[in-house]
């Protein structure tokens, strides 16, 4: 088997497409044609389904994928450990949640680009549970994600708490949501939320399907900014840290909703395979200057 072809068919994987693989790696696309075959003849088995757009693994590739991964990985973390002064090169794939800030990040990103200038840096956002699986399977290297308290990461992943914050409920004062209302009270409203996919979407609405009481999600909005406008105009109830509403132009447009039975709070993490091998300082580095930005009352998206 030749480390190439596994190159050129992780890159295909990873892009989607011959044509962004090909340029990715530097190599013509006949030539990323002919590598994956190369691959498939010396496994007996095809891993691209080349009727999907854009390109999928089969079965076999989305295994063969991960076990290339993890070979990639060991090839880079070898080159890292034997190289003149030990510089760390490569990439690092980096999941990042929507609740982060471009204000929490910036630290962060700009400490690794200063520490490891040979470290390529690719980032992805996406929800919770999306970034935990694409780290679990080995699609990233690391990933910033929110979950809810008392729920912590899968076994298959490294997690480092963060820190915890405080989530609080907002609506106009036009909605006529109650002083101190019961769970059940606010069922009767709808709710301004995240779109589906949401990590924390669906603990409060497994939250109320537990008290078998319905769960209205009247709009969705990926923009943190759209949802606080909707819920100033009183279409529904919404959902954000306070350090989130303390930097909203909509804040003086909405009232807190103190709710005794229902305080939920979020705890953010930073989650990785093990082991990290060349790559644990970068992770290391990435999580302490995002634990004190986030220390720092700089706000976060919710």
């Amino acid at each position: 088997m030749n480390i190439h072809d596994l190159e050129a068919f992780v890159a295909v994987v990873e892009t989607g497409s011959i044509v962004a693989a090909s340029a990715r790696i530097n190599l013509t696309q006949p030539g990323i044609t002919r590598r994956i075959q190369n691959l498939e003849d010396s496994l007996g088995i095809a891993l691209l389904d080349r009727q999907s757009k854009p390109l999928r693994p089969t079965a076999a590739g989305r295994e063969a994928y991960e076990h290339g991964r993890r070979v990639l990985r060991s090839l880079d973390d070898l080159k890292a450990g034997v190289s003149p002064g030990g510089a760390i090169g490569g990439e690092f794939r980096l999941g990042i949640m929507p609740y982060l800030s471009e204000a929490a990040l910036s630290a962060p990103l700009d400490e690794l680009r200063s520490q490891f200038p040979q470290l390529t840096l690719r980032i992805v956002t996406g929800w919770s549970p999306q970034l935990i699986e694409q780290v679990a399977h080995s699609q990233l290297d690391a990933a910033t994600v929110c979950l809810p308290e008392g729920l912590q990461p899968p076994d298959n992943v490294v997690g480092e708490m963060l820190g915890v914050h405080a989530v609080i409920l907002v609506a106009a004062p036009s909605l006529g949501v109650p002083k101190q209302p019961r769970l059940e009270d606010l069922s009767r409203f709808p709710w301004i939320m995240n779109q589906s996919g949401c990590g924390f979407r669906a603990f409060i609405q497994h939250r109320f399907e537990a008290e078998r009481l319905p769960f209205d999600v009247g709009v969705e909005a990926m923009s943190a900014d759209l949802r606080m406008s909707l819920v100033a105009r009183g279409l529904g109830i919404g959902v954000l840290t306070p350090a989130a509403l303390a930097h909203s132009r909509w804040r003086d447009l909405v009232e807190i909703v103190e709710a005794p039975d229902f305080s939920p709070k979020v705890v953010n993490w930073l989650v990785h395979r093990p082991p990290a091998g060349r790559l644990a300082r970068p992770i290391a580095i990435f999580g302490d200057t995002l634990k004190k930005a986030l220390k720092s009352k700089r706000p976060l998206l919710a």
